[in-house]
């Protein structure tokens, strides 16, 4: 892949253009690249509009400019060429911030002039477009960067004039997004969903004619394939305030066209240590999660609660890996705060005194979780680990019993949760704080502060014994006792490091005992089912007599 710095994009953009001209092809930069340019923000996602309707020029940038041809859209003639950086040379450290970066330069095609394909765009502040010719001159005469080059557009004898028929400059200036047309929705759904996340994204507010075309198109969202709304959706989480977003996805109709199975969770009461009803606790969850991890502020905290609130690099690392493409556990653990209590109306009962139980609502919950992120076309390994996060969030609490969990316990709960042991915690104690709202109790939220702290430290202390500490291996069990490979061999293995974390054993010899030991309970085990079954298996003949 090509070498492209940021300071060597006119050079790169040179290419291009100087391509188009050879082609007679007429070239512009337009939409999120001159907005975020406007704006002074970093971008490394690049459209072009070329004139015609044939896309063969882009391959033709892609073996120039040393990138790569990715097709978008068959039918409305959008073609991206994917550009990697190459390392930086060793001893050098500019742009260290850039090093392996993934330029996409986006290119779409348009017939007639440049002022009508701004028409067909979303957003005002996305309807703006420079000839990228006069970009490439006044860029490579000047030198300039990014922000020098902005500036340069305010002078009044700038060879950048800006093509700008909705006055999207002015929206930049006055921080509104708003729609091109009242068309725009009806062209592209997915649009609902962008005009939310641009104005978090931006700090921006949604100009009120949009936000009254957002709610009346708001339930042709279910027509946008899920790939595309897991997209969005997951860009608007990874912000913070995510909690205010999905709030606002409510007020314009969008999140239950999105996610109807929240539909029945509105007005659900639940017994009075809890504050809010099931919808509203799941929204604050979901905020009290950006408390937690140090994202957002929470309306009900105060300036004791974070001191004793788990947080470490340790717990900041593997909350900000990767699980999949756009997402990692942070954005993912909103998720599940959203999700969490989802089956509660459908499992609600009232008991013999009168208070409202909820029982299985996790199983069912996580099921729930499941179909839902399907839908949206969510993978695999993020659909697991949501699922978890449902499926296990009460179980921390539950290992309390007003007392702290054995090593056991602890052992057993990181090892049925996986990756997810870390952030079900979290979760734990998001749900507890948007149970009591502005009746937090300090006292109470110490004790689970301690708790969780607890666990998290017993559980270090387990991995500084099991990691390092290799007592024996699979060979020295079929070895010691003549068997052969199988699942069996894996159990015994996990029986040793099981009892190995509880401070059970810690000698070879313990642990060949305690194999012993067990296949002799296997042994016998498996000696009465054998007589039971024999023992069931004997018939009586009755006798016949042949007269």
């Amino acid at each position: 892949m090509s070498f492209i710095k940021s300071g060597n994009l006119p050079a790169t953009l040179a290419k291009i253009s100087r391509l188009l001209a050879i082609q007679e092809k007429q070239g512009y930069i337009v939409g999120g690249f001159i907005r975020d340019w406007l704006l002074e923000r970093k971008t490394n996602d690049i459209d072009i509009a070329v004139s015609g309707a044939d896309l063969t020029i882009v391959r033709q940038v892609a073996e120039e400019i040393g990138g790569k041809f990715v097709l978008l859209d068959d039918v409305n003639n959008v073609a991206r060429v994917l550009v990697i950086e190459d390392e930086q040379p060793r001893g050098t450290s500019q742009n260290q911030e850039l090093r392996g970066a993934e330029w996409h330069f986006d290119f779409s095609t348009f017939t007639g002039d440049i002022e009508s394909d701004l028409a067909r765009r979303d957003f005002t502040i996305n309807a703006m477009a420079l000839e990228l010719s006069q970009f490439v001159a006044a860029s490579t005469a000047t030198k300039m960067s990014s922000r020098k080059s902005a500036s340069f557009l305010t002078e009044e004898q700038s060879p950048l004039k800006l093509i700008d028929p909705f006055s999207g400059r002015e929206d930049l200036r006055d921080k509104i997004v708003r729609g091109v047309s009242e068309q725009i929705f009806e062209a592209d759904a997915a649009r609902l969903l962008r005009a939310v996340r641009l104005a978090a994204e931006l700090d921006f507010a949604i100009e009120p004619k949009t936000e009254s075309l957002i709610r009346r198109y708001a339930q042709t969202i279910t027509e946008v394939p899920g790939e595309r709304v897991r997209e969005e959706l997951l860009r608007l989480l990874t912000l913070p305030q995510s909690a205010y977003n999905l709030r606002y996805l409510d007020k314009l109709g969008l999140l239950l066209a999105l996610i109807p199975e929240l539909a029945e969770s509105k007005g659900v009461e639940q017994p009075t240590v809890h504050f809010w009803d099931v919808f509203e606790h799941s929204l604050q969850t979901v905020a009290a999660i950006e408390f937690l991890i140090r994202e957002s502020d929470w309306e009900y905290s105060n300036d004791d609660m974070l001191s004793t609130a788990p947080w470490s690099d340790m717990i900041d690392r593997h909350l900000s890996q990767e699980v999949s493409s756009g997402s990692n556990h942070k954005v993912l653990l909103k998720l599940a705060g959203l999700f969490h209590d989802i089956a509660k109306p459908m499992t609600k009962s009232i008991d013999d005194t009168g208070r409202a139980r909820f029982l299985g609502h996790t199983k069912q919950g996580a099921a729930m979780t499941a179909n839902i992120l399907e839908r949206l076309r969510f993978s695999n390994r993020e659909i697991r680990l949501v699922e978890s996060l449902v499926y296990h969030h009460l179980r921390p609490v539950q290992m309390a019993h007003e007392e702290f969990p054995t090593q056991r316990a602890i052992y057993r709960y990181f090892r049925d949760t996986g990756e997810a042991g870390i952030d079900i915690l979290i979760l734990a104690l998001a749900d507890y704080l948007a149970s009591r709202g502005p009746l937090v109790s300090m006292e109470e939220w110490g004790k689970n502060c301690q708790l969780i702290n607890y666990i998290l430290a017993e559980h270090d202390k387990q991995q500084t014994k099991i990691l390092p500490v290799k007592l024996i291996d699979g060979h020295d069990i079929m070895n010691n006792f003549d068997l052969a490979p199988g699942p069996l061999i894996g159990k015994l293995l996990a029986m040793i490091n099981e009892a190995l974390a509880s401070s059970e054993l810690s000698t070879k010899e313990e642990a060949l005992a305690l194999v012993r030991r067990e296949l002799a309970t296997v042994s016998k085990q498996q000696t009465r089912v054998t007589q039971k079954s024999q023992n069931s298996g004997v018939k009586t003949i009755p006798d016949t007599k042949v007269d």
